[in-house]
């Protein structure tokens, strides 16, 4: 009996994949023609319109590190229809809680389940997910984009405290593991997105635009066009990189 055909499309795996610059992120990489392996805490939603969208979707919980370990199993099982290749890594998924009111919680009034919950997704998450799909990002000589955030460098009158500082951990681990996985031929970089036009920004948003330089929000089609360049072959000497996407809002 012939073996199966190797599915010779490159591959990514997304997190975080259901809405904004997720979103935004799977439809340019299916443009492109890349298979796109998508996870979030929700099931596939049929308003989604890539092909193999329904097929190539994972739910999971990126909170709980045992859940997250059964995704990656799968991951795998899915990667072996591309020869145990993934060509790249995007960690875009990320929580951000507030308060009751809605406004921001500081380093004082942060529950300590709270800051458990956001490191587990925005910072350990992308640990585990590298770690455990390693030999399949070397096998393809991949790239990890980790999402970080302009909040990971200064405060920020909406992203709380463990949001921020996960982000800003994020950043360093970014610069660790480009020196840990590019003797391997795995690049590592990250982005840095400030003010985006998606459905999570913040009441008052409006104020910040006045002060960034473009006077405008970024497109979560820009991210997810930078997102696509870093795992593309036109930055294949590009590691431990941080890119900002701002509009000049951290100047």
């Amino acid at each position: 009996m012939a073996a199966p055909a190797l599915d010779e499309r490159k591959t990514i795996v997304l997190t975080g994949a259901s809405r904004g610059i997720g979103h935004a992120t799977v439809k340019r990489f299916s443009a492109a023609g890349w298979r796109v392996i998508t996870c979030s805490r929700q099931p596939f939603s049929d308003k989604c319109p890539w092909p193999m969208g329904p097929e190539d979707h994972i739910q999971v919980d990126l909170a709980d590190p045992v859940n997250v370990g059964i995704a990656i199993a799968e991951m795998r099982r899915r990667l072996e229809s591309s020869g145990g290749k993934l060509h790249g890594l995007v960690n875009n998924a990320a929580i951000s809680p507030k308060d009751k009111n809605k406004q921001r919680l500081d380093s004082l009034s942060t529950p300590m389940d709270m800051w458990h919950s956001v490191f587990h997704v925005n910072f350990y998450a992308p640990v585990l997910l590298a770690r455990g799909l390693f030999k399949e990002l070397k096998a393809a000589g991949g790239s990890i984009v980790n999402v970080s955030s302009i909040a990971g460098t200064r405060v920020h009158p909406f992203a709380g405290t463990a949001y921020a500082t996960s982000k800003a951990a994020l950043a360093g681990l970014t610069r660790e593991m480009a020196h840990d996985l590019g003797p391997h031929g795995v690049r590592v970089n990250a982005i840095a997105p400030g003010e985006i036009d998606t459905s999570i920004l913040s009441p008052g948003t409006e104020k910040i635009v006045e002060q960034i330089p473009m006077r405008r929000l970024g497109r979560p089609e820009e991210v997810a066009d930078i997102i696509y360049y870093l795992c593309s072959d036109s930055s294949s000497y590009i590691t431990g990189s941080e890119i900002h996407i701002n509009g000049g809002q951290h100047l």
